[in-house]
């Protein structure tokens, strides 16, 4: 019988190799002191961050969902790692964690070797803006798997916070003032129907749309907020965060409010962007839709106090956010919407 070697399944065990070599300096640039060991054993040990009394550990996982197939369109690889690392940690943090450690799944037919590189480099990017460790991962290679030339990714999050400061919208009450911090685009939802608008409108990627090319514009990697809202809740207490991701602004916002209150948007308050203009205009749907399919220009809703509003809002535009005033919380009439975008 003939000998089969790796080679003959189509699997590079040298490209594997020198990819796990260049990876461990992009790892070593995010480490914490909690990180007891580093890349390349079984698992990772990180020690609880020894500042809180009582820890509680919070997780979150994702991916980048089919963004992936315009990465791949456009080859363009250096930005979507940011977008797994943020879809995590911006999930985590609405509850007041601190991210102290991300892993990820990399997944592909045959491995690249550049192109991984650029995808690991983004996923290093965004563990910095969020101030986490980047602990290990895998790179799995799967002849016949994927199409040539794509791949997948998937990715968690662990984060730690105070047992008795976890956030989970429980004072929020009538009254409350909504913050909404602007997003960098669409963020990693909604692309399915992204794609397909650029492919039935004929859009030209390459174009200049507002100072950049189209294609750009559709590929910001999701804003990570880690930071400024740690340093917010630092300051003045927080009620309730919202990361708006799959299902909008109508989706996310009732997922921390109480059953007896609703949130009273005015649609006058923010700027979406041209971007989201040209999506609802190519697409011909109502605000309703968009605001159930799309962040709408909101990447994260904060919930405070009216008294602390104007506080958070100019400590939030120091660290370089956006803020925007959005609404306010209301009682809820019996069975009525949570969120009334007027």
């Amino acid at each position: 019988m003939a000998s089969i070697s790796y080679k003959d399944a189509g699997v590079d065990i040298d490209a594997g190799d020198a990819l796990v070599e260049r990876i461990k300096p992009l790892a070593k640039a995010t480490m914490r002191p909690e990180v007891l060991t580093g890349i390349g054993g079984f698992g990772a040990v990180v020690e609880i961050a020894k500042k809180y009394k009582e820890p509680v550990l919070i997780s979150g996982t994702d991916g980048v969902g089919t963004k992936l197939k315009l990465a791949f369109h456009l080859d363009k690889h250096d930005t979507v790692g940011i977008d797994l690392v943020a879809m995590s940690v911006n999930d985590i943090l609405v509850q007041g964690a601190e991210p102290l450690f991300f892993l990820d799944y990399f997944a592909t037919g045959k491995l690249e070797l550049e192109k991984a590189e650029a995808v690991i480099r983004g996923i290093a990017e965004g563990c910095k803006q969020a101030g986490c460790a980047l602990i290990g991962g895998e790179t799995a290679e799967m002849p016949s798997m994927y199409p040539d030339g794509e791949y997948d990714l998937a990715g968690f999050a662990v984060g730690v916070a105070e047992k008795s400061k976890l956030i989970d919208g429980a004072s929020i009450q009538p009254g409350d003032v909504l913050l909404g911090l602007a997003s960098s685009g669409c963020h990693s939802n909604g692309y399915s129907l992204v794609r397909k608008l650029v492919e039935v409108s004929g859009a030209d990627l390459n174009a200049d749309f507002h100072g950049r090319k189209f294609g750009d514009v559709l590929m910001a990697p999701t804003r990570i907020y880690v930071k400024p809202l740690l340093s917010l809740m630092e300051k003045l207490p927080v009620k309730g965060m919202a990361h708006i991701t799959g299902g909008g602004l109508t989706g996310n916002i009732p997922r921390v409010l109480p059953e007896s209150c609703a949130v009273e948007l005015k649609r006058s308050a923010w700027n979406w962007g041209p971007l989201f203009d040209w999506l609802q205009t190519t697409a011909q749907i109502d605000n309703v839709e968009m605001y159930k399919t799309f962040n709408c220009g909101i990447g994260m809703v904060v919930i405070v106090a009216a008294e602390h509003a104007d506080v958070a809002i100019a400590h939030l535009q120091t660290t370089g956010e956006t803020v925007y005033r959005l609404g306010r919380v209301a009682a809820r009439g019996t069975q009525g919407d949570q969120v009334i975008i007027q």
